[in-house]
């Protein structure tokens, strides 16, 4: 009861966004957000970025090596990686074990079921929603099985592994965080992870998590917003770097390309693409977009500064959001 007392009912966290900037300058900012008081980090992995104007999407778990010899403190989990098709869940779970191993504790492994703009890149036909969540359901089994270090046979209904065993592995096996954006995939999260990882504030994915087994355990969130000194400047940046915003249901899993992505959103309309994002100075638009999360169940929220300038939105953060939310 202790522990849970002195728990915070809410942390605030920092977005490391590989779709917009080179693994120089994420693990800059990585060190930068751990300087300026952020405790926890995320960091997206992909294969492709969203639009061919965020210009970047270097290899996550080198990024990672990177930052755990940047910094001291700062937890960092990846947001998300997807150990289904383009990397087999035996190398996700000796990935993980090694960033683990370099962060000393501070990692944690968050799993999705993908973008079809990612994991198509093998050639691999890519499989529909529910065969998606029996694939992550059986890849996180076996990750867990590398993970308590003994040799691993595995003849799966998605995977085989043959012989297989970890010998660089951690004191403690990473939690494992799993993302959803339906009430079928926030089950499987209660059921089979250590956590609960959503990107959009709704209260009743929250319930079914706690119902399926995640009472207790963390539940993340991911915001995107744009600090700029006006917030007509942060519209602009916001609709340049992040016209991914717009995009809803099946577009963000389907589509192949980065220029598919951009030809699909050349018919969004400005306001579509900002209507979810902080935008501008006013720490009160950034602290209440924050509170929406913490409304419907969430305790951990990691904002996602949009476009270059990731030092003004880190001073302002420092100065004005960090102090506000205090130990809530």
């Amino acid at each position: 009861m202790a522990e849970d007392a002195e728990r915070p009912l809410l942390e605030l966290g920092y977005w490391l966004s590989c779709e917009e900037h080179d693994p120089r300058a994420l693990v800059r900012n990585a060190a930068r957000a751990e300087a300026a008081g952020f405790g926890l980090a995320g960091i997206s992995d992909h294969f492709h970025p969203w639009v061919p104007e965020q210009g970047q999407s270097p290899f996550v778990w080198s990024v990672l090596g990177g930052i755990a010899g940047a910094t001291e403190r700062l937890r960092v989990g990846t947001g998300v990686t997807a150990p289904l098709i383009r990397v087999h869940p035996a190398i996700v779970a000796q990935a993980a074990a090694t960033a683990a191993v370099m962060l000393d504790g501070r990692f944690f492994l968050g799993v999705g079921t993908g973008e079809r703009l990612n994991e198509q890149v093998t050639g691999a036909h890519w499989p529909r929603p529910d065969v998606r969540r029996e694939m992550l359901e059986e890849a996180v089994g076996v990750i867990r099985r590398l993970w308590d270090g003994g040799p691993v046979d595995h003849r799966g209904a998605h995977y085989t592994v043959e012989h297989a065993q970890l010998f660089t592995r951690p004191p403690q096996p990473p939690p494992i965080v799993v993302a959803g954006s339906s009430k079928k995939s926030a089950a499987m999260a209660g059921r089979i992870g250590d956590g609960f990882f959503a990107v959009a504030p709704s209260a009743r994915h929250v319930e079914v998590f706690e119902g399926a087994g995640g009472r207790g355990k963390p539940r993340l969130a991911q915001i995107h917003v744009c600090w700029a000194p006006t917030e007509d400047e942060a519209r602009r940046t916001a609709s340049r770097w992040w016209p991914n915003a717009a995009l809803r249901g099946a577009a963000l899993t389907e589509l192949a390309h980065p220029k598919d992505m951009a030809q699909v959103l050349e018919l969004a309309r400005p306001e579509d693409i900002v209507r979810k994002i902080a935008l501008g100075p006013d720490p009160q638009r950034h602290l209440d977009l924050v509170a929406s999360f913490a409304t419907a169940g969430f305790d951990q929220v990691l904002v996602h500064q949009i476009g270059p300038d990731q030092e003004g939105f880190l001073r302002f953060a420092e100065q004005e959001l960090l102090p506000a939310l205090g130990g809530r």
